[in-house]
């Protein structure tokens, strides 16, 4: 295949397409999907019972280009030194039906895709960078978080309601990083509205708190290495690395704690919810082996608390090798899933994130166990019954977990194409890389410089993941998205 011809952006959209057929996606819409929205004449007005807050100096966070934005927040201090912070959440539920033929398609893929060449949405862009989106400066229904921090980092109340509310300020996550570290001017957005710097300072003052808390109970406070590909004319010229800042973090924090206090709202309705969770690691061994290769001792038995503290120290002793530790650690550990929650059972908790009761409810935009939450969430305040049986709601969260594998592996599918395109013209050259997995079915390395992902040819015997090995490039493939190393 000939990627040199300046539409390697293209080769990358075609090759999406069909990764996504082949893992039992839908990339496109179906013409009753677009009927349906093209009937819809505008995002929905307050209705009863919905508060009206659109004066508060609301915000939303997100990357530079983003338009499907989920989430805004505010904050501010009471009295006795506690932190209010409203999280507000699209309000989704409102134009998307369940059963519809928009459902249906969400139901189908359950996230947005996010591939190297094209962004294939859970909903059309009509709804979800538009009337179900957060827009900027654009009156929105939504479903409003409520917590109370106090000065531990512990939460003093909550709550949940409907809510109108208005995005004053479209922000980004690097020039918000910037200005709350000190290093970069206030974003204009940020400084045209009143109150806002304020209410960003309280935030990131709680999101500080909010992890601190979750640290001492056994959070994992990991950091790996995303690239995203640079085109130039159509051509891929680099990877770069995407950088964690303060405002991501910020985003995160609130999140976590948002979809507890969610989780939290339906147990206490008696309502079934879907789960987040990430069992307790089944290669702890391995884990231990690991630290014990870099002078340090875990428990033989699974210890989140642990863990953390060893990663903490890791990350002051080797800051430069720490996404490469992460990377193994996140390995091991094993992905997470959803799971049925009922009233009368009581689910694993997420050992990464040292809690219990987490749900996934604020991105509905994006993920589909997120809308489903929020038709819960919505049914409860109405004192309606529960729009799904225990029965359904176990069968989607199986369903939902088996499609976020699959999306997750035509990201990485795709990534790796775009990988193989850049290194196309380097075969014979040597790297430095880390093993990423090792089972029966196949020896993975990621190398540090440019940052990918291949399959380990010859060599392979006795490596396991965490060891820190030296390769040189065989073999790409651009179309299947192969790069294969040798020892």
């Amino acid at each position: 295949m000939d990627t040199n011809d300046g539409r390697q952006r293209a080769t990358l959209q075609r090759i999406a397409h069909r990764v996504m057929l082949e893992r039992g996606l839908e990339p496109d819409f179906s013409p009753a999907a677009i009927a349906e929205v093209a009937r819809l004449a505008a995002a929905p007005a307050p209705g009863d019972g919905a508060r009206d807050l659109r004066g508060l100096p609301w915000c939303s966070i997100d990357n530079d280009d983003s338009m499907d934005l989920d989430q805004l927040s505010v904050a501010s201090r009471l009295d006795g030194g506690t932190i209010r912070v409203l999280v507000a959440v699209a309000d989704v539920a409102a134009l998307v039906a369940k059963g519809s033929a928009v459902d249906a398609h969400a139901r189908t893929n359950t996230t947005s895709v996010y591939t190297a060449a094209e962004i294939f949405p859970m909903l059309p862009e009509r709804l979800s960078t538009d009337l179900t989106s957060l827009a900027d400066r654009q009156d929105r229904l939504a479903v409003v978080v409520e917590l109370t921090v106090g000065a531990d980092g512990s939460l003093a109340g909550s709550d949940v309601y409907r809510a109108a509310v208005t995005n004053h300020a479209k922000l980004a996550y690097d020039a918000t990083a910037a200005w709350l570290e000190g290093t970069g001017p206030v974003p204009p957005a940020l400084a045209a509205v009143a109150g806002l710097d304020a209410s960003l300072r309280l935030q990131d003052e709680v999101a500080r708190l909010l992890r601190a808390s979750r640290h001492e109970h056994g959070a994992l406070d990991l950091e790996t290495i995303e690239a995203r590909p640079v085109f130039a004319a159509g051509e891929i010229t680099d990877l770069k690395p995407q950088e964690r800042n303060r405002a991501k973090d910020l985003i995160e924090d609130l999140m976590v704690a948002a979809n507890g206090v969610t989780a939290r709202f339906l147990e206490a309705k008696g309502f079934p919810s879907l789960r987040r969770v990430v069992r307790t690691p089944k290669r702890w061994e391995r884990i231990v082996e690991v630290a014990a290769q870099a002078g340090e001792a875990l428990p033989a038995q699974p210890d989140a608390r642990a863990l953390g503290a060893f990663l903490a120290r890791r990350r002051a002793a080797d800051p430069l090798r720490f996404p490469d530790l992460s990377l193994t650690v996140v390995k091991l550990l094993g992905a997470g899933e959803y799971v049925l929650e009922r009233p009368d059972r009581e689910t694993p908790g997420h050992f990464g994130l040292a809690v219990r009761d987490y749900t996934h409810a604020t991105a509905p935009n994006r993920r589909f166990p997120d809308l489903l939450t929020q038709r819960l969430v919505k049914a409860a305040l109405a004192g309606s019954p529960p729009p799904y049986s225990h029965e359904e709601l176990g069968e989607l969260a199986s369903h939902c977990t088996a499609q976020e594998d699959a999306a997750n592996k035509v990201e990485r599918q795709v990534a790796k194409s775009a990988a193989a395109m850049l290194l196309a013209g380097r075969i014979g050259q040597r790297f430095d890389g880390i093993v990423t997995g090792a089972s029966s079915k196949g020896t993975w390395v990621r190398v540090f410089h440019p940052p990918v992902e291949g399959r380990l040819m010859r060599g392979f015997e006795g490596a396991d993941v965490g060891e820190r090995i030296r390769v040189r490039l065989v073999h790409t493939d651009v179309d299947r998205g192969f790069i294969d190393f040798e020892r």
